[in-house]
């Protein structure tokens, strides 16, 4: 990649950023609001103070898992959206696991739980993988269609088999166990932060390596870009795609474990809150580079922290800022037009020069 790439792909999605503040400045000074001010509360609320950032930082560990349920699919050549039925399901998994068998009271029982919710995040997006090889749907619509079913499922036993008849208002599942729960880092300035930003961050870079330092992660990324190359060479395309849908919905199987572990203590539906649809766009700014998916994750966990600040102090609803993240989301897809022609726009070109009869310049 040369320096002119490199530099295309930073720019295009911070202008698609910086463009998105734009247009949420315009819809809060049509809504009557200083448009100045909810840029200053959005970025205080986000780092602004030591419990910002971690309030930031614990919205950011899940967006990074469901980033590479769509990062690691894009790298092979699919456009995969339906990390939010694997997170479902994941916590789904998760919940239900004590239940079923005995788990040790220590880390190990943790581990298992974790190991379940991949388990069946892998399982759910490695099926879309699989319709999109064997019989050709759409991974697009299969995924997210997928992800409809998941949430159908997911709401079906929660409120029914597994429902703890002490839940009234809120159906949720049985409580896990304290020792099975994970704890936050304790150290670092990081009180308030569970381990679930740990596991995020080294699973971006364990994608990372894997598709830069392993041939099965170089023949994925072959069969992603050059279909046609990686059929003459003879890879074996089917297995390789399912394989990274397989882990894609592990990381996002992952984040609804982790949230019912750290976060929530049971699965209820305060783990369907769109974790999965927002992974979608921080893929996307990211260019599907799982390393870039850590600071994008962590600046759109601080939008969203910063939500109730500027329903605090400006009346807005806590959800206003999902209309920033739409106005980013859509400005980052029209950037892909600008995919190599970005330099032309702002580099003015000599003009020819103009050679006479005889060969030199006229």
């Amino acid at each position: 990649m040369n320096v002119r790439t490199t530099a295309e792909s930073l720019a295009l999605p911070v202008l698609a950023i910086a463009g998105g503040l734009l247009l949420f400045g315009l819809f809060i000074w049509i809504g009557g609001h200083d448009p100045v001010q909810a840029w200053v509360l959005l970025f205080r609320g986000a780092f602004g103070d030591g419990f910002s950032i971690q309030n930031t930082l614990q919205r950011a560990a899940p967006l990074m898992l469901t980033a590479l349920a769509v990062a690691l699919p894009a790298r092979a050549g699919l456009t995969v959206i339906g990390g939010e039925g694997a997170l479902v399901l994941g916590g789904l998994a998760a919940a239900a696991l004590p239940l079923a068998l005995p788990l040790p009271h220590n880390a190990l029982g943790t581990a298992a739980l974790l190991l379940a919710a991949a388990a069946a995040g892998a399982a759910w997006i490695a099926l879309a993988g699989w319709l999109r090889q064997w019989r050709g749907v759409n991974e697009t619509i299969s995924s997210l269609l997928l992800g409809y079913i998941a949430i159908a499922l997911f709401k079906h036993i929660v409120e029914g088999p597994l429902r703890d008849p002490a839940s009234l208002n809120k159906p949720s599942t049985l409580p896990l166990p304290e020792a099975l729960r994970i704890g936050t880092i304790g150290s670092f300035s990081l009180d308030d932060v569970h381990w679930g930003l740990a596991f995020g961050i080294v699973g971006c870079v364990l994608a990372a390596l894997w598709l830069a330092a392993t041939t099965h992660g170089f023949a994925t990324r072959v069969v992603g870009g050059n279909p046609r190359a990686a059929q003459l060479v003879g890879l074996p395309a089917t297995r390789l795609v399912v394989t990274a849908c397989a882990f894609s919905g592990a990381a996002a199987g992952l984040a609804g474990g982790i949230e019912v572990a750290a976060v929530h203590t049971a699965a209820n539906a305060s783990l369907i809150v769109g974790l999965g649809y927002t992974g979608i766009l921080v893929s996307f700014v990211a260019r599907h580079q799982p390393i870039a998916v850590v600071p994008v994750a962590i600046l759109f966990g601080g939008f969203l922290a910063a939500g109730s600040l500027l329903q605090r102090r400006m009346g807005l609803p806590d959800a206003s800022v999902q209309v920033l993240m739409g106005f980013c989301f859509v400005l980052i897809l029209a950037s892909e037009a600008l995919r190599g022609r970005l330099a032309e726009l702002f580099v003015l070109r000599r003009p020819p020069v103009l050679a006479g009869p005889s060969g030199a310049p006229a």
